[in-house]
């Protein structure tokens, strides 16, 4: 297989090959540049001579060429617009394609000046000379990108195609419909691998066979890289077995009322007991609770050894397993003992979905709802219409969680946008001692309170609607619960930075906004209307 760039204008496709190649010591081919060798003149040139439609044919021809001479390890860079082409997607099947990822603005700031208009050098672009039309055009193309790539690159810095070649020939080992997406912070990249079946790479029962097998898609060395695994005691039964050989299995009961400074010191003590080095990595199977005191644990063992996340709930796959934040509870309030460590890699195997209970899948579910509101477009139109979460679902909450990450790691700004739902929900979990909701439960009731706070009765009543249809508690039961009791744990929100709690609110489905201020009056009267 071939390794093949594609995405829009401006992402960077021509650059990113020859890095990519140089790694694997071939030569880069650009449909681009082998067009201006066949015409003797650049491809603005060849737009004006003949038209856009003569162009098109000639570039399919050369590309198809390209694709069905391409062999192991070639590197292929094509125009944007060439898989416009049936005949090209179809001669794309048997190779790795990657797509460079750009957002528009982005884009154009970057190819723009090929007329004059943004004051750029690019070489001139017939298709970038109006900035409304551009737009259209990248609005236009990018579903077709994403339908085609097997692996999602953002516009990249020198060196990270290299880093991630790695993680793209794993692709080649994982099963039929694998998904790469290459995560970025400000503290390190790292690989997340999407696709059903992952975990039976390991074999239902391990084995030498399965361990190399596993090894080819494992996002550490484990020739020089021991695991430990930490897992809850329900999942270790179901699925460690699967990730043999592992250094030792450290199990904990499962549930939230477990994720404390207590258990976090029984899995420091038996990564002592089991000979753990800082040459060796901790993996975290299982959901949410197991991610987060996991990870905890990786950072600080030893000053922190990597993680690798395996997440097999419906929240860990969409939400929690990505972007580094790792603690444990308090009795006074949620995740306040922590610290940002992003995991070496990160695992993702619906098939395992199948195992969990239907009230865990719809509390997870909320996560994804709660992804949908911020995203807005094509996520939130699923979520919408009741589609059911599958692989694709998955993909997208992942991407677009990573996006916002990448643009903001350590919550200064852009990353508070994914706690919408959770000032009044993690108070909820909080006031009830972590034992009577489960966090997306949680989670959905303080999504009903923030479309309260922002005035959007339409939209709350429609997720009120989807919430039920989901089994999922649209009131709180009462009995025990104070409207004060929930505003105060409100106050002690991890986000507060001064006298009050900024709120995440919502103006429309993919316009949520951060840092607003609200009234001690309409926050009781949204947590009220609760109970």
């Amino acid at each position: 297989m071939a390794y093949v760039l594609i995405g829009f204008m401006g992402a960077g496709k021509s650059t990113a090959a020859v890095e990519l190649a140089a790694a694997l010591g071939v030569t880069a081919l650009d449909s681009d540049r082998l067009l201006e060798e066949r015409f003797g003149h650049p491809v603005a040139h060849e737009f004006e001579l003949s038209g856009e439609q003569a162009f098109r044919a000639a570039e399919e021809q050369l590309v198809c060429e390209l694709l069905q001479g391409a062999g192991t390890d070639s590197v292929v860079a094509l125009g944007g617009g060439s898989v416009l082409s049936e005949r090209v997607q179809a001669a794309l099947e048997p190779h790795v394609v990657v797509l460079l990822d750009v957002e528009a603005e982005r884009a154009w700031e970057r190819v723009g000046g090929s007329s004059g208009v943004a004051g750029g050098d690019a070489p001139e672009r017939p298709l970038a000379r109006d900035r409304e039309a551009f737009l259209a055009l990248h609005a236009e193309r990018r579903p077709l990108y994403e339908g085609l790539a097997d692996a999602y690159l953002p516009m990249i810095d020198r060196g990270t195609a290299a880093r991630a070649l790695g993680a793209l020939r794993a692709l080649s080992a994982a099963p039929a419909g694998t998904r790469l997406v290459w995560a970025r912070s400000a503290s390190g990249d790292y690989p997340v691998l999407i696709g059903r079946g992952l975990l039976r790479a390991g074999g239902e029962d391990g084995g030498v066979g399965a361990a190399a097998n596993l090894a080819e898609i494992w996002p550490v060395d484990r020739n020089s890289s021991r695991p430990f695994c930490v897992s809850d005691e329900t999942v270790a039964s179901l699925y460690a077995k699967r990730l043999d050989p592992l250094s030792a299995l450290v199990p904990i009961p499962p549930g939230e009322w477990h994720k404390t400074l207590a258990s976090a010191e029984r899995v420091w003590r038996e990564l002592v007991a089991g000979g753990m080095t800082r040459a060796d990595h901790v993996v975290a199977l299982g959901g949410g609770v197991v991610g987060d005191l996991a990870g905890f644990c990786a950072a600080t063992y030893q000053r922190g050894v990597p993680v690798v996340q395996v997440p097999t709930t419906l929240v860990a796959q969409v939400d929690s397993a990505y972007g580094g934040k790792t603690g444990v509870d308090l009795p006074e309030a949620k995740n306040y003992v922590g610290v940002y460590h992003q995991p070496a890699g990160v695992l993702v195997d619906p098939d395992t979905l199948a195992t969990l209970p239907a009230a865990e899948l719809a509390a997870g579910w909320v996560e994804v709802l709660k992804t949908a509101l911020i995203a807005g477009g094509e996520l939130w139109e699923r979520v919408a219409a009741g589609g059911e979460v599958d692989e694709h679902t998955i993909l997208a909450c992942a991407r677009t969680k990573l996006a916002v990450v990448a643009a903001d790691e350590r919550d200064g700004g852009r990353r508070q946008v994914l706690n919408l739902g959770h000032t009044v929900g993690h108070a909820i979990e909080t006031a009830t001692g972590y034992a009577r909701y489960r966090h997306g439960e949680a989670v959905g009731l303080g999504l009903l309170a923030a479309l309260r706070l922002s005035g959007r009765e339409d939209l709350r009543a429609q997720v009120r609607a989807l919430l039920l249809a989901r089994g999922l508690p649209v009131t709180l039961d009462g009995a025990g619960i104070e409207v004060e009791e929930i505003v105060a744990a409100t106050a002690r929100d991890k986000k507060r930075l001064g006298a009050h709690v900024p709120f995440v609110l919502v103006q429309a489905p993919g316009k949520a906004v951060t840092g607003q201020e609200v009234a001690d009056a309409d926050l009781r009267g949204a947590v009220a209307e609760l109970i």
